[in-house]
């Protein structure tokens, strides 16, 4: 739950620069189109890690209440795909929920290797990204104009 209105959520949700912040093991995003961009990920499951170049793109956008974020990428190490809905639902006193379903495939060494740690570490980098919005949030509800 974020302490804030749907549309300061969304606003910091839809920022790149705090994507890119809280995004865990994100080192560069680079905007390619209107809600698209260009990303380098570094990411581990299990004793296989790899840098995977790929796109992070924003689709079915209705703010300030939902859309899909779509992530692929590959590398040396495989590749990955994930593809989730957030959705925000504003409560009183101006709270908000977000609320989250997703899928992910892995491939290659890293699926031979890590495929029944994939869940799991799924939920552990999404619990790292929301509660690192949560802090961007608490220290000063950035705006797009922010760094």
């Amino acid at each position: 739950m974020f302490p804030a209105s749907s549309q300061e959520v969304w606003d910091l949700l839809t920022d790149p620069q705090s994507l890119q912040h809280c995004t865990p093991g994100c080192k560069q995003l680079h905007e390619i189109a209107n809600d698209a961009y260009e990303a380098t990920l570094e990411i581990g499951i299990g004793p296989i890690k790899g840098t995977f170049h790929g796109k992070i793109s924003m689709k079915e956008k209705a703010p300030p209440r939902s859309y899909k974020l779509i992530v692929e990428g590959s590398g040396a190490a495989g590749f990955v795909r994930g593809e989730g809905a957030l959705t925000l639902e504003e409560e009183t006193g101006d709270k908000t929920i977000v609320h989250v379903s997703g899928d992910g495939q892995v491939g290659g060494v890293m699926a031979g290797v890590g495929q029944r740690l994939f869940e799991g570490v799924a939920k552990q980098l999404m619990g790292q990204f929301f509660s690192c919005m949560q802090s961007r949030l608490a220290a000063g509800r950035p705006t797009r104009d922010q760094p």
